[in-house]
């Protein structure tokens, strides 16, 4: 028989005979608090190899452990732990509960109900729901959901405008969303009570209509009712906060707090400054715009005894104000002068700005439905029910086949009784027998089982010849809005080392001109238009070629000569190049590559 290879984190310490009592063995140790009850242990059978792993770092989960088909936690054990006479350390010392990692679970059987057990059955969820994460936690009905859908939502409720902290105004974070009347949600789980989503929700119900509309909600985008809007739905601030110090330089220089006089280097102009104070500083509530100063300051000449043209040496001071950053505006929401650990003087300005939703801001349902504003739309050109009620939000029936996207359906019809009952929903996953539940009481409530209903067109007053279905769920507004994102730029700055424009929006950049759209130029054979974008608009650049050698030839403006560095002075000729392939070029001949160019005449 072959040995068994044996790894603790990873690393090969022995081999065993018998891996199945061994690995057994130490599993009955931990349970009996022997070893350690982070230690978990996987045999590979098909391997012959045995991994034990105790570091930090492992997701680990608990489970119930179960012998012979019977589970080890007991009804006494779940009456004395409401009694609150055992605790959960006291289940897990007792080997009645146990922790395993993803490596453990390939040994194991794990039931998700308790009726379900067998004699093959190692393990039993403590409740079903206990699978999912946090973030997944919060979806309800997610187990009638894709699961690419319920792992995208994970990714988007991080996402999700909120009451982020409850001592935001005391704060300066660099930048904070802030959403204005967050609700907690009509259908919730049971994992957003324990992990206390109610006391920090940060979405919105909303009455959803589901129906394609003129075609602003095409794909998946969707439309906003505007009398929603004006009351307050998904509005939001956003908060930026900018701060400097007076910094003290070697020689007992230092920078200086205050409106920077005429005659300072790089001054801006009287109206940059025209909010600012006598120390300098910004007065909180002013309105301020891109470029603005908040914090005026100036610094000591970065050289030492500067002469001016008469011969003295005369300190020159520089401009370095904090201004407001390009594309953004506001109201001065905070000022805060403080010190640093080194005792200068600290100031600190943050900005407010209220955000109402406005085409091309982004929504999402709690099941992977992500969507941008397609249109706003006056409450009276917006479909209505029988008894008179507006959806908020229209969104697309397209969305929802192809995705499988159960979970946002069943929650529609849930919201819709939660809002009638005017009670919450448990909308926790694996709770089969709430659908029937949920039917009956819409049917009570004299609406349709499936949530379905006549709606009336806003604009001409006629029935829809379909029923619609309208029902409410809970939408969360993200930060990727609009504001922050939209951008253009006809000319601006350029980088020193390549002079091809600078990248990002922040640095009013150009707009990227990548290798598909290149290739989409090269295909319409618009030749022209691709040396604009490429060259023209970038980084042209003209230069002089030798017609003997092929190098690039010195223009001496002083003498007012043209030669070629190694043939001397001979003929050459002007080339229009772009200016990065200049670089490369003079980066050749610094590894001691001679390129040539060869020069023909135009065709």
């Amino acid at each position: 028989m072959n040995s068994t290879k044996i790894y603790v984190n990873g690393e090969f310490i022995g081999k065993c005979e018998n891996p199945d009592e061994f690995v057994s063995e130490m599993r009955e140790k931990r349970r009996r608090n022997e070893i350690s009850n982070e230690m978990n242990i996987t045999h590979y059978d098909k391997t012959s190899e045995v991994y034990i792993w105790n570091d930090s770092g492992r997701a680990r989960r608990p489970l119930i452990i179960v012998k012979n088909g019977v589970p080890l936690l007991k009804e006494e054990h779940v009456q004395q732990l409401r009694d609150g006479k055992i605790d959960w350390d006291y289940l897990i010392e007792n080997g009645i509960v146990e922790y395993l990692d993803a490596e453990e679970e390939e040994n194991s059987y794990i039931s998700l109900w308790i009726n379900e057990l067998n004699k093959d059955h190692t393990h039993l969820e403590i409740d079903p729901a206990t699978i999912l994460g946090i973030c997944t936690g919060f979806i309800p009905f997610s187990n009638h959901n894709a699961s690419p859908k319920n792992t995208m939502e994970a990714g988007m409720v991080k996402q999700a405008l909120g009451l982020y902290v409850s001592n935001y105004m005391f704060r300066t974070d660099t930048r904070a969303h802030l959403l204005h009347h967050p609700q907690t949600p009509i259908v919730k789980t049971r994992v957003s009570d324990i992990a206390g989503y109610d006391k920090r929700p940060s979405g919105q119900n909303v009455i959803v209509a589901v129906m394609s509309f003129e075609g602003y909600n095409m794909e998946d985008a969707l439309i906003l009712n505007k009398a929603s809007l004006e009351r307050g739905l998904a509005r939001s601030s956003f908060f930026r906060s900018y701060e400097t110090f007076e910094k003290k330089y070697p020689g007992g220089q230092a920078d200086r707090f205050g409106v920077p006089k005429k005659d300072v280097r790089g001054y801006r102009s009287e109206d940059s400054y025209k909010y600012l104070d006598e120390d300098g500083i910004i007065n909180p509530e002013s309105v301020v715009d891109q470029g603005d100063v908040l914090i005026g300051k100036t610094s000591p000449p970065r050289f030492l005894e500067e002469i001016d043209e008469f011969g003295s040496t005369n300190e020159k001071r520089r401009e370095s104000s904090v201004t407001v950053r390009n594309g953004e505006k506001g109201v001065v929401d905070a000022v805060i002068l403080t010190e640093t650990v080194e005792g200068n003087n600290l100031a600190k300005v943050r900005i407010r700005d209220t955000r109402q939703p406005e085409l091309g801001d982004k929504f999402a349902s709690r099941h992977g439905q992500k969507g941008v504003v397609g249109l706003i739309l006056s409450q009276e050109d917006v479909p209505f029910t029988e008894s008179g009620v507006v959806p908020d939000i229209i969104i697309n029936p397209h969305a929802i086949p192809s995705r499988m996207s159960i979970g946002q359906v069943l929650e529609m019809v849930a919201g819709k009784v939660g809002s009638i009952d005017g009670e919450k929903i448990d909308g926790t996953p694996f709770n089969n027998s709430i659908e029937s539940e949920i039917k009956n009481s819409l049917v009570d409530n004299g609406f349709e089982a499936a949530g379905c209903e006549s709606l009336y067109n806003g604009m001409t007053g006629e029935r829809f010849d379909t029923e619609i279905f309208v029902g409410v769920a809970y939408y969360q507004k993200l930060h990727h809005m609009t504001t922050d994102k939209m951008y253009a730029r006809s000319r601006g700055p350029v980088q020193v080392l390549t002079r091809q424009p600078t990248e990002g929006r922040a640095r009013e950049g150009g707009l990227r001109f990548g290798e598909m759209e290149r290739d989409c130029l090269i295909g319409h054979g618009s030749a022209l238009a691709l040396k604009e974008r490429l060259l023209d608009e970038s980084d042209k650049y003209e230069t002089i070629v030798c017609s003997e050698c092929g190098m690039l030839s010195v223009h001496d403006h002083i003498r007012n000569k043209i030669y070629c560095p190694i043939c001397g002075e001979v003929e050459s000729f002007p080339v229009e190049i772009a200016y990065a392939f200049k670089l490369l070029l003079d980066e050749l001949k610094s590894l001691c590559i001679f390129p040539k160019l060869t020069l023909e005449d135009k065709a």
